[in-house]
């Protein structure tokens, strides 16, 4: 197998098709060939690049060089001048910071070394995902054959269970112990079911796990099947993720020709297969219920609990339902071992998480540090500062659903234990990052639209409950809300927390608590003073009143 000095990435997302680059791909094989560099440099397609860039997009790593626009002819300049002769394309350059979406490197003299250890997202962008030889070179399949030939399925569960390793999903809960849920109950079919819906917003980690490392998900999937008794397994994917669906029909495809999935995989009688499913949009499917719904072809709504998926889920059978990040986590877990995974990491929060981070900072894009670091070493250290120097001023965690986190818990360790203790919400792995810019009641409001938008209606509380917060923060907004609306909106929060059918509508309100909790200040002002210190908030119902004159903090670019 050649090794490739550079790796060309190329952007194949469909807005990137539409402009061109199948031509562009075409292309760069064609020039490589030609000038007989195909042992030296391999061409990869990668997913949706990000915004501020004109499409398509090509990337030289380990260069860290980014050209947008790339034409054909553009394509062979490219090849000639960069890859053959080491002369960077200056006029072809991107003039955007580093692309949404790509995984963000250190140089390796930086400071903080430990924190760039790489668990899940190790072989991305270092392998061809397309090939499951590039992976069974960096020992792919090695922890599946370890549990099949050397483990039982009770000493594969406890070593799962030792690593500490919780569901990075957002509730965090004990991978282990979700499993044995599973094992206990006899029954004559078993499903492992992977989340790979990712909807909620500015959520990406999944997707480029799967662009980059395909086999890792299913090896990590056949690892959970071992420990449960599963025979078969689903993945779930947003349907948007095109690329990420086609590499894994290609991968399922490579790992049942070489007998690593499917009947007596490794001759060891363990029988087990994966398909896809993809989703159609809908953002309370990544709910596990709705999710499972859904798989059998039922409208995507939540179930009533109990019973649980992992007594009762797919077809009402035993079902292991985790998102892409824990699964692949198993196959390091197993290889390694338990006491290896949790060095990473703090004591109840073992190993490292996946952030996406972006907003207002520098560098955006794709992380994963040891659980624990705090949201200041993220904003200055990987994420190179605040973008124009500007002061931070918040962070929303978890998409959506997530909490609102101001300044003073820059310090705070992100772990499940140290921000259930602030009252705030790890989530899925999203860091919306925002400067002085940002006006919280503005914030509050584009939240509370997508819970509105997004419920799927089941139940009267969220789908009436979302509609009337959202209503609520319009009127703040507008110049229009009073106190009186305020306290009306948390206590309707309180009992959509207690009443609302799914997560989906217990988490809406979560902007609105965490928002008043540190800014309570500045949402009373667009009350009482009709006052946004970011000139934001237009207040359009009382233009025919003169309006309060106020200087921002900052003037517009």
């Amino acid at each position: 197998m050649p090794i490739y000095r550079a790796h060309v990435l190329v952007s194949t997302d469909p807005e990137s098709q539409l402009r061109g680059a199948g031509h562009v791909l075409q292309r760069l094989r064609e020039e490589l060939a030609r000038r007989e560099l195909v042992n030296e440099i391999m061409v990869v397609e990668t997913g949706e690049p990000g915004t501020g860039v004109r499409l398509p997009v090509v990337s030289v790593y380990p260069d860290g060089v980014v050209y947008e626009g790339v034409t054909a002819d553009a394509a062979t300049l490219i090849v000639e001048e960069h890859l053959y002769k080491g002369r960077v394309v200056r006029n072809l350059l991107a003039s955007a910071k580093p692309l949404t979406g790509n995984i963000i490197r250190l140089p390796k003299t930086a400071k903080h070394l430990a924190a760039q250890q790489k668990i899940v997202l190790k072989n991305c962008g270092e392998i061809n995902p397309e090939s499951i030889e590039d992976y069974i070179a960096v020992d792919g399949y090695m922890a599946l054959g370890k549990v099949l030939t050397e483990l039982t399925p009770r000493q594969t569960l406890d070593e799962i269970k030792a690593s500490g390793l919780r569901g990075r999903g957002g509730a965090g809960f004990p991978t282990g112990r979700k499993m044995e849920f599973s094992v206990a109950v006899n029954a004559d079919q078993k499903y492992v079911v992977c989340n790979a819906d990712e909807s909620e917003p500015g959520t990406f980690k999944d997707r480029l796990i799967i662009e980059g490392d395909p086999h890792k998900l299913l090896e990590g999937m056949a690892i959970a099947a071992y420990c449960i008794g599963a025979t078969q397994g689903y993945i779930y994917i947003r349907g948007e993720y095109t690329l990420a669906y086609s590499r894994l029909l290609k991968a399922i495809d490579q790992a049942r020709e070489l007998g690593l999935l499917g009947k007596n995989i490794l001759s060891s009688g363990f029988d087990f297969d994966v398909f896809v499913h993809s989703g159609a949009g809908a953002y309370v499917c990544g709910e596990e219920t709705a999710l499972l719904n859904s798989l059998e072809g039922e409208r995507g709504e939540p179930r009533k609990r109990p019973p649980y998926p992992p007594t009762a889920g797919l077809h009402q059978k035993p079902t292991l339902v985790n998102n892409v990040e824990t699964l692949a986590n198993l196959p390091p877990i197993i290889l390694n071992g338990a006491n290896w995974f949790k060095q990473f990491g703090t004591e109840n929060s073992t190993g490292t998480k996946v952030y996406t981070i972006l907003g207002n900072i520098n560098n955006t894009g794709l992380i994963e540090v040891p659980m624990g670091i705090t949201l200041r070493e993220v904003v200055e250290f990987y994420g190179g500062g605040m973008e124009d120097g500007a002061r931070f001023k918040l962070a929303q965690t978890g998409g959506s659903s997530g909490s609102i986190i101001p300044a003073e818990l820059l310090d705070v360790p992100m772990d499940f234990a140290s921000m259930n203790k602030y009252g705030l919400s790890l989530g899925s792995g999203a860091l919306l990052i925002c400067d002085e810019r940002t006006c919280v009641v503005d914030l509050i409001k584009v939240l509370l639209n997508f819970f509105k938008v997004e419920s799927c209606g089941k139940c009267v509380p969220c789908r009436i409950g979302t509609r009337q917060l959202y209503d609520t923060f319009v009127r703040i907004s507008g110049g229009t809300g009073t106190m009186s609306d305020l306290e009306k909106a948390l206590a309707l929060g309180d009992q959509m927390v207690k009443a609302c059918f799914c997560g989906l509508g217990q988490t809406a309100p979560a902007p609105i608590v965490t928002g008043l909790r540190y800014f309570r200040a500045e949402i009373e002002a667009h009350i009482k003073d009709h006052y946004c210190e970011t000139n934001v908030c237009e207040f359009e119902l009382l233009k025919k009143k003169k309006k309060p004159q106020f200087t921002p903090l900052r003037k517009a670019a």
